[in-house]
């Protein structure tokens, strides 16, 4: 007995000792007044023993902003394949004499919600794509089209999440996921302002529709040192507010909106594109479609356009935090529709041994605030993750690395999770999160995650109080 004592005795102490780190963390949180009524809870695991080296309330559910997107990424790795590559097609239903090269029908662009096409991250010109595809139709003989060009966006439900808010979904973050992505889903709004306190002038909209311009009602004022105009209408209207501010003095300002019909815009593109390289089509015949068609007519397959592989769609979505890439995998997950991806994630993860209900997941981006998980459920995710041969190289290649890259460019400079740690980062109003690996100084490798949420302190001060936690786990 005397010896079971002695060993239980040791294994505690050097349990504490463990965590002394996290506990002397906790111990300042609490004398903290901006968290003196907040919530937040975290989970620290050696990776190789699966041991919990420290943990406070690590099984509240709390939101996770951001940081749901490590769900999301690391199930679409798991259950697409880091190799997966959406296609989009070029097609043309009508008749076609090979001769003429006159089509007598429609060209249709036919998406599998390809969120990457003409994208930032991908392409320098605002052409590049279009053209691409304009120059192989006609060199495979297209000469004329009489229909229209349809970009087909119809292999997704065409919907706004219900839990987001009016304050994003007409922003660039707010931009859903699209059977027919296009541009990022965003447009850029340009103003100049003159002096603090006056009127800003919209000076132009880019990139914006031809057959049915974008219309702006402009409130914006010359105020402060940051972005602070917002963009509100109806998400797959045309006709848009915006109000707010954007700092004084400034020329071609731009605010980024979300669009509201990509698919519309990319056979906008499409039919300018044709045309520039001698293709005669009729921009008034321009137009997308969201709805699944039985076709009797005959179709034919022009060109088939390839997206980068997942990994590198994945890359991307977890070092900027794009919401747009987020959504468009679990839509894609759930063959069309979020709410069947979220279901099919959280069965995925019931199969992987991880408790579900520790998750709430109502999107895939972290962008509402309706969405819940607890840091266990994250912690052992992350874990899960390390253990998975065939998908933890893309996954953790994906994460921003502290004092380098995405939103951890600024955070652990000179410290000892410089260019070590690597996390996904959380931020919306009063929400702080990070979720990811470390190895300590004694060669350990952990995954943590840490949320809070409600503090009333500054962003700015939320966001050094977990740079501290972060930093004190290199020496666990």
């Amino acid at each position: 007995m005397r010896n079971y004592t002695f060993i239980v005795t040791w294994c505690w102490i050097g349990l504490t000792l463990c965590a002394q780190v996290p506990s002397n963390w906790l111990k300042t949180m609490t004398q903290n007044k901006g968290f003196k009524q907040a919530t937040y809870g975290f989970q620290v695991v050696e990776i190789k023993t699966n041991t919990i080296l420290a943990e406070y309330q690590s099984h509240v559910a709390l939101t996770p902003a951001s940081t749901l997107k490590v769900i999301t990424t690391a199930s679409a790795l798991n259950l697409l394949g880091k190799n997966y590559r959406y296609t989009t097609t070029l097609l043309s239903r009508g008749k076609y004499n090979a001769t003429t090269g006159y089509l007598d029908g429609d060209l249709i662009i036919k998406g599998s919600g390809d969120p990457s096409l003409q994208s930032d991250y991908f392409y320098n010109d605002s052409n590049q794509l279009c053209n691409t595809w304009a120059k192989a139709l006609k060199e495979k003989g297209l000469k004329r089209v009489s229909g229209s060009i349809i970009g087909d966006a119809s292999a997704f439900n065409r919907q706004v999440n219900s839990q987001w808010i009016w304050g994003d979904i007409g922003n660039y973050f707010g931009a859903s996921a699209n059977g027919l992505s296009f541009n990022d889903n965003k447009f850029s709004i340009y103003f100049s302002s003159a002096n603090a306190g006056s009127s800003v002038k919209l000076d132009k909209i880019n990139p914006n529709y031809e057959t049915n311009p974008i219309q702006i009602t402009n409130n914006v004022m010359a105020k402060g040192s940051e972005d602070e105009a917002y963009v509100y209408g109806d998400p797959l209207g045309f006709t848009k507010e915006v109000n707010g501010y954007i700092p004084p003095n400034k020329i071609n300002y731009e605010v980024e909106a979300s669009l509201p019909d990509p698919a519309l815009l990319c056979a906008e593109y499409m039919c300018k594109s044709l045309q520039k390289n001698g293709v005669p089509t009729e921009l008034k015949k321009v137009k997308s479609n969201y709805q699944k068609e039985n076709d009797s007519l005959a179709i034919t397959e022009w060109v088939t356009h390839a997206s980068p592989p997942l990994e590198r769609l994945v890359y991307h979505t977890n070092l900027k935090s794009n919401n747009h890439y987020a959504e468009t995998f679990l839509t894609t997950i759930g063959k069309g529709n979020s709410s069947q991806g979220i279901s099919i994630i959280k069965t995925h993860w019931d199969k992987r041994g991880l408790d579900i209900s520790e998750l709430y997941m109502v999107d895939g981006s972290g962008l509402s605030r309706a969405n819940a998980v607890t840091p266990n459920f994250l912690c052992q995710l992350l874990c899960k993750m390390a253990r998975d041969s065939s998908s933890y190289s893309a996954f953790y290649n994906s994460l921003p690395i502290a004092g380098k890259s995405g939103s951890m460019t600024n955070i652990g400079k000179g410290t000892p999770i410089e260019n070590n740690l690597r996390a996904k980062t959380g931020y919306i109003n009063r929400v702080r999160s990070y979720a990811g690996y470390v190895k300590t100084k004694s060669g350990k490798m952990l995954a943590f995650t840490i949320i809070v949420n409600n503090y009333t302190c500054s962003a700015k001060e939320a966001k050094q109080a977990l740079e501290e936690f972060m930093i004190g786990l290199a020496d666990l």
